[in-house]
């Protein structure tokens, strides 16, 4: 019962979504959606192949509004549907929230619990068999205005969360990795309104919505076997290959934010 319950909760809010974007409120540019769709649809999935999407994070609106970009079939198919971790004190305050997003498919995640906690478990069992996972690397929603400037005067995206790594570093078969930038939403759902406008998202902006080249294979697995070969299974090794795991995708999702956004990363100059 529970799993028709959450295929219809899935399907429901995929055409809600897909309604509201193309419904005229906002424009839209989609680029790239190919290079999700290839791995969704990759034979590979069958042999526990899973895929991961990782993008910037800018407004509560991000999901799952973004995924009504994807055809419609795919709201219907378990295999191309995502899993995504939910922070706890914002999606589950009540029993009807968490009831609605647990059977979405959204993870229940506790800031400040680590990285073995059960959501990144839950995480590394869909992978592992071979299920599309997405996540927010920054872990909150963090719009282009906060983000730090270099002394060159580029921003960059606020570090990623070690449970990336960790996640990757324990998947059975190495997932495809896509990353996403988002630009727009922000102004669609600005932070900081008050009551009750903090509700309702403003008309009229223009949202992108760009899906990479999966990342490099050869890095994330170059960084694994310095792990997996090396036999030195000591906690600061451990700490120093996440890190080193979750770096290559917040490199992957900041330069393709660059390819979009240019050097402010979609936010404004810094007075020196």
């Amino acid at each position: 019962m529970s799993r028709v319950l959450s295929a219809a909760v899935v399907s429901s809010v995929g055409l809600i979504s897909k309604a509201f974007l193309y419904s005229g409120l906002c424009s839209l540019q989609v680029n790239g959606l190919h290079n999700l769709e290839d791995a969704l649809n990759s034979p590979k999935r069958a042999a526990g192949q899973g895929v991961v999407t990782v993008c910037n994070h800018i407004s509560t609106l991000d999901d799952p509004v973004i995924w009504g970009v994807l055809p419609t079939r795919y709201y219907f198919s378990a295999k191309t549907t995502r899993w995504v971790l939910g922070a706890s004190e914002i999606m589950f305050t009540n029993p009807l929230l968490s009831a609605f997003f647990s059977l979405g498919q959204t993870l229940e995640t506790f800031r400040g619990k680590g990285i073995y906690q059960d959501a990144v478990n839950v995480a590394i069992q869909r992978i592992n068999q071979g299920g599309w996972v997405h996540m927010y690397g920054e872990g909150k929603v963090n719009q282009p205005c906060t983000y730090p400037f270099d002394k060159l005067g580029q921003a960059h995206l606020p570090r990623f969360k070690w449970g990336i790594g960790r996640i990757l570093m324990e998947a059975k078969i190495q997932p495809v990795i896509i990353p996403m930038w988002l630009t727009g939403f922000e102004k669609l759902m600005p932070v900081g309104r008050p009551f009750p406008y903090n509700y309702f998202p403003r008309p009229g902006g223009h949202l992108t919505i760009t899906f990479g080249e999966p990342v490099s294979r050869n890095e994330i697995s170059q960084a694994l076997n310095d792990f997996r070969n090396d036999g030195l299974y000591t906690a600061e090794h451990v700490s120093e290959v996440r890190r080193n795991v979750t770096s290559i995708l917040h490199r992957g999702v900041e330069s393709l934010g660059r390819s979009v956004s240019g050097p402010l990363l979609g936010g404004v100059t810094r007075e020196p």
